[in-house]
């Protein structure tokens, strides 16, 4: 790869730094081109000109992941407007433009935030790249203006980020426009989660949940990394 890179980032330890925070995307596998499309800037091959990705498979990975990402309070960053790559050019592609239909995905399932692997790295990652971290019991799941809103029983906090004390005695969190998809793990309020999440505006959003399960090999893994974690330091991507 070329430094700077077509984000102009002009040092291999804020590459890292900014790749990171699109790791949990990534994960979703909202697009089959998302890879492509984030290494093309992040990660440019050594040519004599830089080579842009094709404004059509931007267009394709934007439609295709922005309705996720919308589930954690994110929209679609200024920096990757799909107006400023190349129509025509020579420019970093997949397949035929006409194959971009086939590439999006069947539709959301499961609520995003829910439907997270029980692996340990995964669960590391997205509890570096969220906010605050809490272990918590659900006392009530209600529909709220098109998301879930969750209120809990019992909380002790894991990581408290911009979680202050005071806001943590009175917390209400959402699901961000999840009131009509399945989250399987709220079917179960008698089990205690591992919850984390990030402000947006007025609201505490939940970006991932999986059930705090002593018994699970992978998550008694993260418990262990979780003494002493590892994370990168993310710059703000998202606008």
């Amino acid at each position: 790869m070329v430094l700077p890179n077509l984000l102009d980032h002009e040092t291999m330890a804020e590459v890292k730094q900014q790749a990171s925070s699109w790791v949990p995307l990534l994960n979703k596998n909202c697009h089959m081109g998302t890879q492509v499309f984030l290494c093309s800037l992040f990660a440019p091959v050594c040519l004599d000109r830089p080579v842009y990705p094709c404004r059509w498979l931007c267009e394709a990975v934007r439609d295709a992941c922005e309705p996720v990402m919308q589930f954690f309070g994110f929209y679609w960053p200024e920096m990757l407007k799909c107006d400023q790559f190349p129509q025509d050019d020579v420019c970093i592609a997949m397949s035929a433009p006409n194959a971009t239909q086939a590439a999006k995905p069947q539709g959301v399932a499961v609520c995003p935030p829910c439907d997270n692997e029980m692996k340990s790295d995964a669960i590391l990652e997205h509890l570096c790249a969220s906010e605050f971290a809490l272990k918590m019991k659900i006392k009530e799941v209600k529909k709220d203006n098109g998301d879930k809103k969750i209120i809990p029983k019992k909380k002790k906090a894991l990581k408290l980020g911009t979680l202050k004390k005071k806001d943590l005695k009175r917390l209400v969190l959402y699901l961000k426009n999840g009131a009509d998809c399945p989250c399987h793990q709220l079917d179960h309020l008698h089990n205690q989660f591992l919850i984390m999440g990030r402000k947006v505006k007025n609201q505490y959003l939940l970006t991932a949940i999986h059930k705090w399960d002593k018994k699970n090999k992978e998550f008694k893994k993260f418990m262990k990394k979780m003494k002493s974690p590892e994370c990168p330091t993310f710059h703000p991507v998202f606008k």
